[in-house]
């Protein structure tokens, strides 16, 4: 997927503003922070993720001779700005909250520090990165909270919007609690541990059933679970049962069996009658099928005996909730606080932090929203990654970042809709934005 490095994946207008810039010799350091606006009402809280893949993207980001002829095409770029493409570098410095990290609106996520042109070829690519890893971390994390003790497994390759989507879904998910995917090319690339069972297609392959348990189990003896309802849930789970002596025979163990259609709250409980009275106690359920966090509140308050669940195409594409209104603003350039007050989408200027406060008991109580300078009580989210260019610490696993989160989960306060999360702006900032205010304004008259 090496196109997802190059920098002509972009807005077109990201680029006229580049040529724009360089022909003014406006070159001075410039400040830009993505934050999202106001959360949609089936979602309490977002996750940060895919900060991997921005760090990754600016430190590779190269403008090839062939991107340049392409550009040169198109007849709208003089080549006093091409010359200069040649050699572009992101040289910039990257803050940004760490990945798993919970956050509200009109927080930063990130806050990008380089040469103007810099900072703005990169504003697509980042809220392309940012946006779609975070709202499928969200919708993950949501999932986990209904099912915190259970197997949770990415199955939503099939169904993702494109290949990236399908691989990034695998490793949010990862990040914000799953146990793993079943996205093979995501077990390679992140260190997430791969699950998987049988298709229908592979029953129907076979002339009986029976011959179909057996030819899995025999290809798979330590890893075998078999799917039960390709014919009829009940029977197949009796046909498990019934050939037990012969899977101990060919030293098969059945960790577990698969349900995937009809009623599967009433078909697990039947499902696991069968396999404890035929001695098989031990044996796991597993589920998929169109779930997501509405489906599994079924299976939670009816107490259904499922042990795991594979989930796929609700939150590969976070069904619900498709997209978030997130922006990527300048805040800052010369030295100077900039910011939009437009009426509905006014942003807060200067660089900033976020200071989380703690109840007594270790649960999050609300956050302020400062500029970066100040020294305030709390737990600051921004951290700094990237300093001129260059990263200030190597890559690290995701074991470590889902380990974050779920302690974060579990400082999550109980959300109530008439009192929403209180994320307080200093009184430092909000002073400082109201002189922005006015120098901009008297600037605009």
């Amino acid at each position: 997927m090496r196109h997802s490095l190059s920098p002509l994946l972009t807005d077109f207008y990201q680029l006229t503003m580049m040529q724009a810039y360089h022909d003014s010799d406006m070159h001075e350091e410039a400040v830009f922070e993505l934050f999202f606006r106001k959360l949609p009402p089936e979602r309490d809280y977002l996750v940060a993720c895919g900060l991997e893949q921005v760090l990754e993207y600016l430190e590779n980001l190269r403008f090839s001779e062939d991107d340049i002829d392409f550009l040169r095409r198109d007849g709208r770029f003089h080549e006093r700005f091409l010359n200069t493409l040649v050699d572009f570098r992101f040289t910039g410095d990257v803050h940004a909250m760490p990945e798993g990290t919970i956050f509200f609106p009109d927080e930063p996520v990130i806050r990008i520090t380089a040469p103007l042109a810099q900072a703005q070829l990169v504003e697509t690519r980042i809220i392309n990165i940012l946006m779609f890893q975070t709202m499928i971390a969200s919708k993950a994390a949501r999932i986990k909270q209904v099912m915190p003790d259970k197997i949770l497994v990415d199955y939503g390759l099939r169904r993702a919007h494109g290949a990236e989507a399908g691989i990034m879904a695998a490793r949010a998910s990862y990040v914000a609690g799953f146990n793993g995917t079943a996205t093979v090319l995501a077990g390679k690339l992140f260190d997430i541990p791969i699950f998987g069972t049988m298709a229908h297609s592979f029953i129907q392959a076979h002339d009986s059933e029976h011959d179909a348990f057996l030819h899995f189990g025999m290809s798979h003896p330590q890893n075998t679970i078999l799917l039960l309802d390709t014919y009829d849930t009940e029977k197949g789970a009796m046909k498990v049962i019934e050939m037990a002596e012969e899977f101990k025979k060919h030293n098969i163990t059945v960790r577990g069996v698969r349900l995937d259609s009809g009623d599967m709250i009433e078909l697990s409980r039947r499902v696991r009658k069968i396999l404890d009275d035929g001695g098989m106690k031990d044996t796991l359920i597993f589920a998929s099928g169109n779930l997501d966090e509405y489906s599994l509140e079924s299976f939670h308050r009816q107490n259904a005996p499922v042990d795991g669940f594979g989930i796929g195409t609700k939150m590969t594409t976070s069904a619900d909730v498709p997209y978030f209104d997130c922006a990527y603003k300048m805040v800052e350039y010369k030295g100077l606080g900039r910011r939009k007050f437009s009426k509905g989408k006014s942003t807060w200027p200067g660089r900033k932090q976020v200071f989380r406060h703690f109840r007594n008991d270790g649960i999050m109580s609300d956050d302020s929203l400062a500029l970066e300078n100040e020294q305030l009580s709390g737990t600051p989210l921004l951290h700094q990654h990237m300093r001129s260019g260059s990263r200030i610490e190597p890559p690290s696993g995701l074991a470590g970042t889902r380990e974050y989160f779920l302690h974060q989960l579990t400082t999550l306060p109980s959300f109530d809709r008439e009192k929403i999360y209180a994320v307080k702006p200093s009184p430092a900032l909000q002073t400082f934005a109201d002189s922005v205010t006015e120098r901009m304004q008297r600037n605009n008259r």
